[in-house]
This record gives C-alpha cells, structure tokens and sequence, in this order.
C-alpha cells in the first residue's frame, strides 16, 4: 500500500470512528446530563442514579469481555453500527419512564457504548503507525468529551423544548442515522474479518487470561477501573452535583460543558506527551495523580464557592478523569498478542468497566449516608493517588 493511500485511509478511518464515539458517548451519557429533568419528573432521588450507572456498568463489563469474536467475525465497522444502534434502542426503552424500563436501558444502551471502543480500537490498529498510536487514539479519543460537551448543550435545551423524553428520542434518531451513514466504509474497513470466527463461552475466558497473564497488561487494567470509575463519577454526578448547590439545568449543563471541552486539546495534549516526549506510563501516572488532586479540591467544595471556582475543580477532573483514553488504548493495543487487539483492549476495559460499577455505587452510597457529596468525592481521591504511584513507581516488564 502507498504511503499516501494508507495516510488517507488513516484519515477515513480516524473520522469515521470520531463520529462513532461522540455518538457512543452522547447516547451513552445523555441520561446523566439531564438526571435532574428525569429524578425530579418521576420524584425519584439523586442516589438513584449511581444504581442506573452500576447497572451499566455490569452489562457493559459482559459486553466488552465477549466482544472480540464478534469483532473479528463480523469486522470492527459492523460492530460500530451494532453498537449504535444499541445505544438508541437503549434510550428508546427509556423513554417509558419506569423504573425497570431504566434498567434495562443501562444495559442495552451501555452494551452498545462498551463494545464501541473496542471495535474503533481495532479498526484504527491496522491503520495506525505504532509510534504515533498514542496521538491517533487520543485524537480518536476525544469524541467522548465532544459527544458529552453536546450532551450537555443540546440535552438541557432539547428537554425544555421537548421534555426529556423528546430529548432522548432526538439523540436516538441522530444514532441511527449515523449508523447508516457509515454503511458504504464497510468494503475497505471490514476487509479484515474472518467468517469462519465462532462465538464461545470460552472467550470470556480469553478475554481475561490476555490480561491476567501480561504483568504490563495487567497493571494497565488496575489503571483503568481507576480511571474509568472515577471518568463515570464525574459524568454521573456533576452535573446533578451543580443542581444541588441551586444551580438550574440549563447552567449547570453550560458549566458541565465548558469543564469537559478542556478534555479535546487535554487528551491530544497527553497522546502527543505519550508518542514523542515520554512514555505513556509516567503520563497516565501523572493524570491519576492529577485526579486524586481535582477530586480532592471536590470534596472540599461547597454551596459558598463562587460557581467559576466549581467550574474549575470541573475542569481539573475533565483534563485528567475524561483525558486518559486515548494513551491507556493505544498502550493496550501496542502490549496485546498479535491478532488480539480487540480482545485485549476489551479485556483490559473490562476491568475498566468493574471500575465504572463499583466507583459510582460505592459514590451513591456514600451520598445516601452522608447526605452529601463531600465523602464521595473522598472516596474517588484515595484509589486516584494509589493508581498514579503504582505507575510511576513500578517498572515495566516491557519497554
């Protein structure tokens, strides 16, 4: 293949999985942007919501662990288009406003949202120059703050258009078109998969045994159930954190916002760090610790700080919590086996996935108790700042 060919492919391959993700990101996230909407709607409290984002979480946590076969069987760009439409599916479901009906959105919806950056993973892999791997994935990456700043400027103005119900039906619709959009990619992109590939329970085995028998691989999944549990809590909970203090939906969306924006430039910032200047290693080290320090400041934060104040323990968390992505990816996929890329990606995000359950119930548990937001956020610190010492302390087994 011609180097121009292969950089245009690049460019193709990059776009096309940009657009995936923010879809994957708003669909997956659009619930918890206008939580307040819905809670206040159906009278249901705050506590709840960590119950919905746990619920996710498990079902995203199968998802990614049984996902590679499929990956490779049907190609990564199907996968795509199967993961969103799952997503609207999922916020279809919703929309019937009951408490199991949310249940089973989480699922649905986090299922398709799961196996999305796995697929996207392993796609941008064959097209990626392994020394600029960190960047693309990071540029890739950073459709997730894109499809939550849209989330949070068109959410809260679509449910005072429409209802939250009409919101999530916009996003739904907006999934599916793009899920069509994508079809004509599928000849070049999909030109990998193999047909003969079967689905087995043994995969989940699989899965996991990638990782757990890689030291580097390994401590790479401990640092992502870190930073995707503390990634999900503040999505989770900013935003009905900013309502709690008085703030109305339509600023604090404004202000949840303006904080994730920081997370575009932040993550090719740190890919770019990952790919020429050091190793993603002591970035992402540095990122935990930055998230230890930014929930730290959370937890000292109150109805007496000026809302610019908040907005900046808001940015801090979006330039270390919503910024990691992009490099953990592309270390996951430089480590993996031949051939295994999706695999251990998924297995590594499975952990990931164990983090995102666990953080945010543990988060609304503390809630429930205290009756306040100051123990959970505490609670998110001390994991960050043992997760970001792991890392910059323990030498890899690879170079």
């Amino acid at each position: 293949m011609q180097r121009g060919q292969a950089r245009n492919l690049l460019l193709v391959a990059l776009g096309a999985m940009f657009l995936q993700q923010t879809f994957a990101a708003l669909g997956r996230n659009l619930i918890s942007v206008i939580a307040p909407a819905i809670l206040a709607d159906l009278a249901l409290e705050a506590a709840w919501l960590g119950v919905y984002v746990g619920i996710g979480a498990a079902g995203s946590l199968l998802f990614q662990l049984g996902c590679g076969s499929f990956i490779i069987r049907h190609g990564a760009l199907r996968i795509s288009q199967v993961a969103l439409v799952m997503l609207a599916l999922g916020l279809l479901v919703a929309c019937s406003g009951s408490l199991l009906a949310f249940a089973i959105s989480a699922l649905i919806g986090a299922g398709g949202a799961a196996v999305s950056t796995p697929a996207s993973s392993h796609l941008l892999g064959r097209y990626s120059p392994p020394r600029y791997a960190p960047l693309v994935f990071s540029i890739k990456q950073t459709a997730v703050p894109a499809g939550l700043l849209l989330g949070g400027l068109l959410g809260p103005l679509l449910t005072g258009w429409w209802g939250w119900r009409g919101a999530l039906l916009a996003a739904a619709a907006a999934c599916l078109l793009l899920a069509l959009l994508l079809q004509p990619l599928r000849g070049e992109f999909d030109a990998d998969r193999v047909p003969s590939r079967h689905f087995r329970l043994s995969d989940f085995h699989t899965t996991l045994t990638v990782v757990l028998r890689d030291r580097d691989l390994f401590n790479l999944a401990l640092a992502c159930f870190v930073f995707n549990g503390a990634q999900t809590v503040f999505m989770s909970y900013f935003v009905v954190y900013l309502t709690a203090l008085g703030q109305d939906l339509a600023t604090a969306g404004l202000v949840f916002s303006a904080a994730t924006l920081i997370a575009v430039p932040g993550r090719i910032l740190w890919g770019w760090l990952g790919s020429v200047l050091t190793s993603p290693r002591v970035v992402m080290g540095g990122l935990a610790l930055g998230m230890a320090g930014s929930f730290l400041l959370a937890s000292l934060s109150g109805p007496a700080w000026p809302l610019l104040l908040i907005a900046g323990v808001g940015v801090g968390l979006s330039a270390t919590a919503l910024s990691w992505n992009g490099v953990l990816l592309a270390e996951a996929a430089r480590l993996a086996p031949e051939g295994m890329r999706g695999a251990a990606t998924g297995g590594v995000l499975s952990f990931g996935q164990l983090g995102a359950l666990l953080m945010p119930l543990a988060f609304a548990a503390a809630l429930a108790i205290s009756g306040g937001y100051a123990a959970g956020y505490l609670l998110c610190a001390v994991p960050s700042l043992a997760c970001g010492l792991l890392l910059l302390l323990r030498r890899p087994a690879k170079g």
